[in-house]
């Protein structure tokens, strides 16, 4: 299969939506993500967005990430906050050009550190990012301020 990665721009913020739809779909939920957060989210100075696109400009899947300072490490950190690939392209090195394109671009950088968090029991997830170099270093704790929408009545 081919395909190319490019930098998500305005024109590419449905797209996007819908992809961050899928992904909550596949763990029961609903992003309330729309277009119009979408272009909120790619007009951050730090924020970013790359695509894999087929010959068809059909997006396949993206990686979102968010460059910040890091006082301990003193210089810029990239947080990866999503990885997404759709379900019928899975397993043909979408996933892994998206990750390998965003650390070739950090390397030549000023970043000092690359952060990903999964779900603890998402095993190809966490093998798959070990694969690529990441390691088990800390312990992410969350608390979410606002209910995501599970589609089941409470």
């Amino acid at each position: 299969m081919d395909f190319w990665i490019r930098d998500a721009i305005s024109a590419d913020a449905e797209g996007i939506a819908q992809l961050v739809r899928q992904l909550a779909a596949a763990f029961g939920q609903r992003s309330p993500v729309s277009a119009s957060f979408v272009l909120h989210y790619l007009a951050q100075d730090r924020s970013a967005v790359l695509l894999a696109e087929d010959d068809d400009h059909q997006l396949l899947g993206l990686v979102s990430y968010t460059l910040r300072p890091n006082l301990y490490h003193a210089g810029n950190t990239c947080l990866i906050e999503e990885l997404i690939v759709r379900d019928q392209v899975r397993g043909q090195g979408v996933g892994s050009a998206l990750v390998t394109t965003l650390l070739e671009r950090l390397k030549s950088t000023d970043c000092v550190e690359v952060s990903v968090s999964t779900l603890m029991d998402n095993q190809p997830a966490i093998r798959f990012y070990r694969d690529h170099g990441f390691v088990d270093e800390a312990l992410l704790l969350e608390q979410h301020l606002c209910r995501v929408e599970t589609g089941v009545a409470d």
